[in-house]
Order: C-alpha cells, then structure tokens, then sequence
C-alpha cells in the first residue's frame, strides 16, 4: 500500500503505512504481547519528559483511570472547569465522583485558581485542569493550592500537546496528565489516549485500571503473556484486582507513533495556520482572540475567538458564521455546553447511576456564570490544515467577511 492508493494523504506525514503494514505482518495484533503499544510509551514519555507513560483506547479512558489511580470513589468531590467537554464530568462520574465546578479567566478561557479554592471542601480529592484550545492553565497557584489541601491534580491535556507554561513542559505539573489522540487531536489515530507521570505506583495502578487487574502488568510494562509457559499452566492465578479493558491496539499505537515523529511539525503546521487567522482577525474588534499570557506558549488546538459582534456590528453569531461558510470558510465551530447544563446534568439523569451518592445533588444555571457568558460567545476556528496554502485561503475569505460587515455597518 502507498500513500498514492489514499483519498487523503496529507493527513499522514511519515510512516503510518509503514508501520500499519508491520502491525498486520506480526505475529501479535493485541498490545498484551505486542510491542508497538510499548514503543509508542517510550517516545511519549520520551517526548513530554516524564518517567513513565501508558497508551490507552481513549481520552476519556485515561481519566478515567487516573481518577481511580488516585483513589476517587464515592461521594468524593473533584474540581473541574466549568469550561470543558464533558468527559471530564463523565469519568468522574464513571469513578462514583461528584463533580464541582469552577470559574474559568474571562480572558484565557481557563480554570480560576482563585475559585477552584473558593470550591475547596472536607469531601475534595482531585482538581482536574484543562489547556483549553491549546494554553495550559496557571499551574504555580493551583499546584500551591493542592499542596495546601493535600489534593491531586490531574492534567486534561487532549487539546495541549507541547505547550510550555513558564518554559517547563505541560504534562509535568501535576500527579498525572491525560492526553487524546482522538481523530481531531494534534496527534491522531482514530481513538486513543495517553497517562503520563513520573510516579510509579500511579502508572501501574493505571495500568492495571485500564488492563483488567492482570498481577504482571507494571508501570513499565503492557505486555501480559511474556513467559508462554508461565501463563498457560492451570494454576497460574491472573488477575489482583478489578479493571476495564482500555487497552489501546497495536494498529492505532503504530499510527499514534508514526505521528509522534512528526509531532513538532504537526504542531508547528497548527500555530501557523493559527497565525494567519490571528492577522486577519486583528482587523475585526469585534473578534476578540483568547489570551495568551507571556509566561506560555499556545498549542492551538484551535483558535478560539470571543464574538462580540451582535452589540458592535449588529450581527448575530449564528449569521456570521452563515456568511462566511457561504463565502467559502470552512465553518465556526461553537463551544460545548456548559457540562452542567447538559440534560444528563439539569435534568438529572445522572442520578440512576449512583442514587446513593447523587440523590442531594443538584446543578443549575448560574453556577460558573463567566464561563456560562463566554461559552455562548465563542468561536473555534480550525486550525487542523496540512497545507498552509489552504489555510490562508480560508483566513482570507474570513477577512472578506469581515470587511463585508463593517462596510455595512460604516454606512
């Protein structure tokens, strides 16, 4: 097979092919005795700069795992920003969790240090961070704040691949980190994840979590079925606990890793494409783009953008981004839900799950209400572009756009 015989090639830049080819020719497709799943832990680890790594089938799979790592059971309360997508409700949800949420910074989008202590109780156990869009959050204050409550931190980082924070990696602040290599994400294989940390009996009970409590699984270690003889005698006793099976495949783990390779050109090809909107926008002041402060870097998983053009333009959102998808653009993506506002959540359906533990929760409007105002006003540009041409053809017909609607509203 070759890159020729593909409908989109410019989505692979290296040796997915390659790799994807080997996978099949191998004697093992499963990462119990494989090797691709372990290769792709080493460089990961190898790449964000912590001690050990565990692949995964999912984003959501690894907080998941990480919230039970980290002990997260019943009625335990964990932190999380009122800005986010849901699966950081979710698996704390899957953990017997109770999520509390916190503010965000009406300028970067992120979770308030200030009102995360603010939602601190006796019943807190985790604070979960997200880099939303791609900028990490104000780790010093949040870490200062789970070492004065004796807190966990764990890092979404599903939209934050290679971000810096002060010149120290995204990843290597708190207990655990979570990334995504879902089809969107800066490196993708479909479906997967990735736990980092430097903490090894964290990675192993993660391991575990994630690998149906086989006794030989180690922090280090995927692979259960290393001595043939050993695993097929009568006796031998597999499993020390309870777990899932969010393994991750071999297949998506050569992917994952052929993109690795390339993972700083894959971001760079991000930052800009972002940088080309960024100029355009400049022009609009009604377009006004998520802050970046100076001690970070931006990932851009996306370009987020906050529209304040209903009250200075007289345009609504939803007719901006009308015109300028009719004009060629590529679409506006708006922000998720508020995670409470959800119906699972207002409605509560939650409760079925856990009433033992839900039954006295409730969650209703104007619990976080800066990120409820900002999520109503934001707008995702896609950065995802293999070409830099297309990138800017695109920014520029946002910038016809743009023009179009101040000379209107200059008459």
């Amino acid at each position: 097979m070759s890159k020729g015989n593909l409908t989109n090639p410019s989505k692979f830049l290296g040796n997915e092919i390659d790799y994807i080819e080997k996978v099949l020719n191998s004697d093992s497709w499963s990462s119990t005795s494989g090797s691709w799943c372990q290769n792709l832990e080493k460089e990961f680890a190898k790449l964000i700069g912590t001690r050990y790594a565990v692949a995964m089938n999912s984003g959501t799979a690894t907080l998941h795992a990480a919230l039970k790592a980290l002990g997260v059971g019943p009625g335990d309360e964990v932190i999380t920003p009122a800005l986010t997508v849901f699966m950081d409700t979710s698996a704390t949800m899957h953990a017997a969790g109770v999520p509390v949420y916190a503010d965000i910074d009406p300028e970067t989008f992120n979770i308030s240090p200030d009102d995360i202590k603010r939602k601190i109780t006796t019943k807190t156990k985790v604070i979960i961070t997200v880099g939303v869009y791609g900028l990490s959050p104000d780790m010093d204050p949040i870490m200062e704040i789970a070492d004065e409550y004796g807190l966990y931190v764990i890092e979404d980082n599903a939209q934050c691949l290679l971000n810096k924070y002060k010149g120290k990696q995204a990843g290597t602040f708190g207990h655990i980190a979570s990334y995504s290599f879902e089809n969107t994400k800066h490196l993708s294989c479909g479906e997967g994840g990735m736990i980092v940390t430097d903490d090894e009996n964290l990675a192993e009970i993660c391991r575990k979590v994630a690998g149906h409590g086989f006794k030989n699984l180690r922090a280090e270690e995927g692979r259960i079925r290393l001595n043939g003889d050993e695993f097929q005698n009568p006796d031998y006793k597999r499993h020390s606990d309870l777990g899932w099976n969010y393994r991750m495949p071999e297949f998506n783990a050569a992917i994952a890793l052929a993109q690795l390779e390339n993972a700083d050109k894959l971001q760079q090809l991000r930052i800009d494409s972002a940088a080309l909107f960024l100029e355009v926008i400049s022009e609009a002041d009604f377009l006004v783009p998520q802050k970046v402060p100076e001690h970070s870097s931006h990932s851009f998983y996306t370009l987020g953008v906050l529209y304040k053009g209903e009250a200075s333009i007289g345009v609504s959102w939803r007719d901006f981004r009308k015109a300028y998808v009719e004009a060629g653009g590529d679409g506006i993506y708006g922000a998720w839900s508020i995670p409470y506002l959800e119906p699972v959540m207002s409605e509560r359906r939650f409760v079925k799950h856990y009433p033992e533990v839900y039954r006295n929760i409730f969650y209703k409007e104007g619990l976080c209400p800066i990120a409820e105002n900002v999520q109503r006003e934001l707008m995702q540009f896609k950065t995802n572009y293999r070409d830099l041409n297309l990138a800017k053809s695109k920014a520029e017909i946002l910038r016809k756009v743009i023009r179009q609607f101040k000379a209107k509203n200059d008459l």
